[in-house]
């Protein structure tokens, strides 16, 4: 029996079926997904709570340790860590591979919701939770920097000319600003000249919120017409703040500027990047399950030119990180094997 004898009998078909095979390989390779590790769903889970003012001792007590015992009554947990730090507290759960994770998630918030009466009432959100998954780190990280503007200012125009713009370029899963200092109105106020006056802190924080509530007014209804009364009681400039009345005493106003240093400033001062001994806004990019890395991110960087052309020309924006760097190079070596592995088969055909 002579297995190649029938395609030595027949050229013709021969030739057509190797045809039929060398483009059904192409459009196979054409479609092959590229990425650093496989597309698994590792069951992994974390939960966020923010409680700020509060000390890590407090957070741990009040906060950590009620969500971890509701956690703990959750089957198929393999590991439970958790972080108690000023202010916020970070709960990891890891559950078996045999677990769904769309199962776990429902029951982490079941359990958080279970957990809603022990937790403190002033909490300004509940607790929030996410997938983590270690593929979905970020395959391009861009670094934001000025010499002249201050960095809230440049967290502004990051976030509303820059962020949403990458997010909507296919394949991008998700587009997360780290380092940089939210804008703020930061109110110092002087214990001395508020004491001296027969106040505290809480009366300056209830006058303050008191103040800055943008709320229904109600309406006029009237035989023909029903009128809406709309009024923002939200407080907006530095200038508004100082002017703001919180009490009154011996029947003149006492405003907010008389016992306090009022000023633009960062949200949170301690948090800050760097690049190239810069302060910085890093922008962090994810691309969405199974697209092809590197043809995201030549996507971005085909977008960044008209991203920078956006911004201040005292704003500069670069690549910092590039994960497809490796992957590039492990494609082109695939790439040389199989061209040397087609000229092998030729040479030995």
């Amino acid at each position: 029996m002579n297995p190649s004898r029938i395609f030595i009998v027949r050229p013709v078909a021969t030739a057509l079926l190797m045809v039929a095979l060398l483009l059904s390989g192409i459009m196979a390779y054409r479609l092959l997904p590229v990425s650093a590790l496989p597309q698994v769903d590792f069951p992994t889970i974390q939960i966020f709570t923010f409680y700020p003012g509060a000390s890590p001792s407090v957070t741990a007590s009040s906060i950590t340790a009620p969500l971890e015992r509701r956690f703990g009554q959750i089957p198929g947990i393999n590991q439970m860590s958790s972080t108690s730090s000023a202010g916020a507290s970070v709960i990891t759960l890891q559950f078996s591979l045999e677990l769904s994770l769309a199962v776990a998630e429902q029951e982490v918030q079941a359990a958080i919701n279970a957990a809603d009466n022990l937790l403190p009432n002033d909490l300004p959100a509940p607790p929030i939770y996410r997938k983590v998954n270690p593929a979905d780190t970020p395959i391009l990280t861009l670094a934001v920097t000025s010499g002249s503007l201050p960095l809230p200012r440049v967290h502004d125009l990051v976030d509303t000319r820059v962020a949403q713009k990458l997010a909507q370029i296919p394949g991008v899963g998700m587009v997360s600003l780290a380092g940089g200092q939210r804008p703020a109105v930061r109110v110092m106020v002087n214990p001395g000249e508020l004491a001296a006056r027969g106040l505290n802190l809480a009366d300056v924080r209830s006058a303050i919120g008191a103040a800055s509530v943008n709320g229904p007014k109600g309406s006029f209804d009237g035989p023909v017409r029903t009128i809406l009364m709309d009024a923002n009681d939200q407080l907006r400039s530095v200038e508004e703040y100082r002017n703001l009345i919180i009490a009154w005493r011996e029947g003149a106003p006492l405003r907010l500027g008389d016992v306090a240093r009022i000023e633009n400033a960062a949200e949170d001062r301690r948090l800050a990047a760097w690049a190239d001994k810069l302060p910085a806004v890093l922008v962090n990019i994810q691309r969405q399950p199974g697209a092809n890395v590197i043809e995201v991110v030549d996507r971005v960087q085909a977008l960044l030119p008209q991203l920078t052309a956006s911004l201040p020309a005292s704003v500069d924006m670069v690549v910092l990180t590039d994960r497809t760097q490796s992957i590039r190079a492990s494609v082109k070596s695939v790439q040389h094997e199989l061209v040397f592995a087609v000229l092998l088969v030729v040479l030995v055909t």
